[in-house]
């Protein structure tokens, strides 16, 4: 028998959120990122690279190479999506801002699937509140919904969430893949069709990104949860577990055809894992709605020793357990743990059901306090580097970021402005007495994660830029070169760095020291490791003139040597 539901949730309590909030909510939080700011340094650049390499047919769609480098991160799908943008759109389009149209629409599809996947399994019967005697009891369609608002709500309240989910980098494919499979597996009892699709297109695109190891396990997963679950609304099981299965099979294949199967896996106890490191990861990555998801265990506690009969726990706790195991079994702590999110916003989301009226209050002074001075403290920094009161931060950021010169916006100032009355405002309704919507607790966290990316991509956009961009370090080596130079030789280039140079440097750039009979590329820029290991012969040719330190990094130098005579 499955243990009563702790959910006791009144039909006044599953009012939806305005659905244009919620679409503004979302809206801003994928433009904030997306737009305006330059390529960082070092996945997004390099990708960058790739992407621009493949659209001009400089190297293979299947085995790029940047000066015969290969790429660090996993995948390919991830540098397809940007080549595509490339070759379909206007060339007159600023290509940095193309190759992020795709994933753009990849974090709108990952916030999507992770709504209708949370909707689909607040309408499982093991998911149902408490009937009351008299009635009165939330609808279930009206309880999901309101669910569904509360699981979004989490996932965009996630601290770890902001930035790997802007980058045109694998993350965000491996999030949307890993989103789209939760939501087929969710809604294989309403949705068979366009589930099916999801299967197959989600295990595809984490394979093609590089994580063609975690698709099977979550395969597995989906396989065991059709076999298993009871329900007496799914039909045809075995088919769909021979979908599934089939599904893994195509993945499997793709990935070994294009070589994406890689043994990554390490043993964190001799391979320098920090497991304190690990523990603050986990603590800050998912806050804060890793708390409610710990609780929702707690409250449904019952119902979690019958996972055949409550898959709207167990789903989203499987996604859970296998993110965190990839994040402590393989290098990619943080990027590995960004996949555990869909599930932790899911099992957040069912514990608005069961919290008390002071756990509630509780939450929301905590997150209102927290976010509310993170944002004053933002606009502080902000006030002074602009005007130099205070002068304590002004000071502060000249020494961390020698040379950087402030830069009014005025369009970013009003973005600023829009979002703090925005902030204002939630918070005025959210002090207001008898708000008995369930997803009441949610929106202060999510509204105030917004409002600090929000500030963070429009203030602190040009510091950010400084000091995570090569644009800074760019110009300075190019200050050292003269201006009617046309060819420089690398040596010791990442694709990274060889990506900025091409992309922020009007030369021509070749990699490698010339020979003796070669009069052409005089100019030399090499990275102080490389150097070192030249033989003393070759390096006899070319003339020190100046080591050029990045203004944001002492130890990140680049030495610009000129050939002798």
């Amino acid at each position: 028998m499955n243990p009563p539901s702790p959910a006791i949730v009144a039909q006044n309590a599953v009012r939806s959120l305005p659905r244009w909030i919620m679409l503004l909510l979302c809206i801003t939080y994928i433009l904030a990122g997306f737009v305006g700011r330059e390529p960082w340094r070092d996945v997004d650049i390099a990708a960058f690279g790739y992407m621009q390499a493949m659209a001009h047919s400089e190297t293979s769609w299947t085995q790029p190479l940047i000066d015969g480098i290969k790429p660090d991160v996993p995948g390919i799908l991830q540098y397809w999506l940007g080549a595509w943008a490339l070759r379909l759109l206007p060339s007159t389009m600023p290509a940095d801002v193309v190759v992020r149209l795709p994933f753009m629409v990849l974090l709108a599809l990952a916030l999507l699937c992770t709504w209708r996947a949370v909707f689909s399994l607040a309408r499982t019967p093991g998911a149902q509140p408490v009937v009351f005697a008299f009635g009165g009891e939330a609808s279930p369609t009206d309880y999901a919904r309101a669910l569904a608002d509360g699981g979004l709500l989490a996932l965009m309240a996630c601290l770890g969430l902001a930035q790997f989910s802007h980058e045109t980098s694998h993350t965000l494919v491996q999030l949307t893949a890993v989103c789209a499979l939760f939501f087929a597996a969710a809604c294989m009892w309403w949705q068979p069709k366009l589930s099916a699709a999801a299967a197959l297109l989600g295990m595809l695109a984490l394979a093609l990104s590089g994580a063609p190891s975690m698709a099977m396990f979550l395969g597995l997963g989906a396989v065991a949860m059709t076999l298993c679950v009871q329900t007496p609304k799914l039909q045809q099981r075995y088919s769909w577990a021979a979908w599934w299965i089939l599904s893994m099979a195509v993945a499997a294949s793709a990935a070994w055809l294009l070589g994406l199967w890689e043994y990554r896996l390490i043993n964190p106890w001799q391979q320098g894992k920090d497991w304190q490191s690990i523990a603050r990861l986990l603590m800050w990555f998912s806050w804060p709605a890793w708390l409610l998801a710990l609780w929702a265990l707690w409250r449904w506690r019952g119902q979690l020793v019958h996972p055949r009969h409550n898959s709207h726990l167990a789903w989203p706790l499987w996604l859970w357990v296998i993110a965190v195991f990839c994040t402590i079994f393989t290098m990619d702590g943080d990027r590995s743990l960004i996949l555990a999110l869909p599930g932790i916003a899911a099992l957040a989301a069912f514990a608005l059901p069961t919290f008390k009226r002071s756990l509630g209050a509780l939450i929301d002074w905590l997150t209102l306090f927290f976010f509310t001075i993170s944002a004053i403290t933002i606009w502080v920094v902000w006030i002074s580097v602009q005007t130099g009161f205070p002068a304590k931060p002004a000071e502060n950021i000249q020494r961390l970021a020698i040379g950087f010169e402030p830069s009014f916006s005025l369009f970013s100032f009003l973005v600023a402005v829009a979002a703090t009355i925005g902030w204002i405002l939630l918070v005025a309704w959210r002090t207001r007495r008898h708000r008995a919507a369930i997803w009441k607790s949610l929106a202060v966290p999510a509204g105030g994660t917004v409002l600090g990316w929000v500030l963070l991509m429009t203030l602190w956009l040009p510091m950010l830029d400084y000091a995570r961009s090569y644009t800074p370090h760019v110009n300075a080596v190019a200050h050292v070169i003269p201006r009617d130079v046309s060819c420089v030789r690398t040596l010791g280039f990442t694709p990274a760095l060889t990506t900025a140079f091409r992309f922020y440097a009007p030369w021509q750039l070749q990699r490698g020291i010339a020979t003796a009979t070669d009069a052409q590329c005089n100019w030399l820029i090499a990275t102080p490791a490389a150097w070192s290991a030249v033989d003393t012969e070759a390096a006899a040719q070319w003339q020190f003139v100046q080591q050029v330190t990045r203004p944001t990094e002492r130890k990140d130098n680049l030495l610009v040597l000129h050939r002798t005579p």
